[in-house]
């Protein structure tokens, strides 16, 4: 069956896009906004995490409670999250239900902003960093990224700091908001089994107020750290390890040579599991590659015992300095493992969301999902030879976070 791909944009800037799939009895609908931690200042970060908090703290028509109310009446999974270049607000219903859950989403997107609501919200978001100050696995990343990307907002925080956060004032917000939420820095997105004719019809009638604003993200230069660095923490008993040297961006038409090669090298059954994991040398061992606007990086992870960290270290460099003796057949496994997990997680409209929207918000094309797997099937592994020729893994910023 193929499906059926629909595009417009509104008179106000707003683009919607949609594939549409008649055998579904489901309508995932969201809003993907083009702006993330790398689009603020120092004044201001964590103001994007801030404000996706407060947008479910009411409208002009709704109350907190009302939000939380009409999703559950219409029987809705919904929520949000912020990334370093995105937040994205959803929900997913019934088919029968998605012009209530388009209704609800379209409002929350031009919050009220109260300043009582900031106040209150600013403990909770405060409490927040507070909470993953003490997880060592995120803090480590949050040390390392701040460090690879050197000056770059790449490396900014998500979360913000606590000086940040309390510092900053709802006008700033809602400035911030003003010009980053605007109808042409954001995305509808919808999946599922819709009436095209009537998602057009409402979304222009409940975005016909939208503003066009000039928010368009700046690309400074990169100027990596490759230098090693060591955070001493007396609470922890273990060491943790973030690993990140330059990849390919979003953008690149070998990116998913990229995320093969990270998947022979250091997915759940890839080469650092049988080096490390399965002999009980670590608690974990990874290798990630993940894809950002016009930049990427490999991004590797370690939990062991610090006694045991030199050695382990040398483990995980010399997997990867093999990378070039990696079989046909390890790479086939790979990309079969990466095409049927792509393909499964498809079999839902809120999965087919995600992908549309994110994929849009970085290369402004539609990818259908056969697509997507053939390119996966078709990747040869003379592409990843070709990145290994760059030598990725020969400079890697290592960071530790040890007692």
């Amino acid at each position: 069956m193929k499906l059926k791909f629909d595009e417009i944009t509104l008179d106000n800037g707003l683009k919607i896009i949609a594939e549409h799939n008649p055998n579904l009895q489901t309508v995932a609908f969201g809003y993907f906004v083009n702006t993330g931690s790398r689009d603020e200042t120092p004044e201001i970060s964590g103001v994007s995490h801030f404000l996706e908090h407060m947008l479910f703290k009411g409208t002009q028509k709704r109350s907190p409670e009302d939000i939380n109310r009409e999703f559950d009446e219409i029987g809705a999974n919904y929520n949000a999250y912020t990334n370093k270049e995105h937040t994205v607000f959803y929900g997913a219903s019934l088919q029968e239900k998605s012009a209530e859950l388009i209704d609800i989403l379209t409002d929350m997107m031009r919050p009220a902003l109260r300043e009582s609501d900031f106040d209150l919200e600013k403990n909770v978001i405060l409490e927040e960093i507070a909470m993953y100050e003490d997880r060592p696995d995120f803090k480590v990343f949050d040390i390392g990224m701040e460090h690879f990307y050197n000056n770059h907002p790449l490396g900014n925080s998500v979360l913000g700091t606590s000086q940040s956060i309390t510092d900053l004032k709802i006008e700033q917000m809602r400035s911030y908001f003003e010009k980053r939420y605007a109808s042409d820095n954001l995305y509808c997105v919808v999946a599922g089994n819709y009436n095209w004719d009537k998602v057009i019809e409402q979304i222009s009638r409940l975005t016909a107020n939208w503003k066009v604003q000039d928010s368009k993200r700046l690309y400074p230069d990169f100027n990596y750290n490759f230098e090693n660095k060591t955070v001493k923490n007396e609470k922890l008993n273990r060491s943790h390890v973030a690993l990140f040297s330059e990849g390919l961006a979003a953008q690149d038409k070998n990116r998913y040579a990229a995320v093969i090669l990270a998947n022979v090298l250091g997915g759940s059954s890839g080469r650092l599991y049988w080096a490390l994991t399965d002999k009980g040398l670590v608690d974990s061992a990874s290798l990630s590659h993940d894809v950002s606007d016009q930049a990427g990086a490999f991004v590797g992870y370690i939990s062991a015992d610090p006694k045991e960290l030199d050695n382990i270290l040398d483990i995980y460099f010399k997997v990867l300095s093999d990378a070039s003796n990696i079989t046909d057949d390890e790479w086939a496994r790979a990309q079969r493992k990466i095409a049927s997990s792509t393909m499964m997680r498809s079999e839902t409209a809120f999965n087919r969301l995600m992908s549309l929207g994110r994929n849009y918000l970085y290369n402004r094309d539609y990818k259908a999902i056969n697509t997507v797997v053939d390119k996966i099937l078709n990747t040869s592994l003379a592409e990843a030879k070709e990145i290994l020729e760059n030598k990725p893994f020969d400079d890697m910023s290592t960071i530790i976070l040890s007692p």
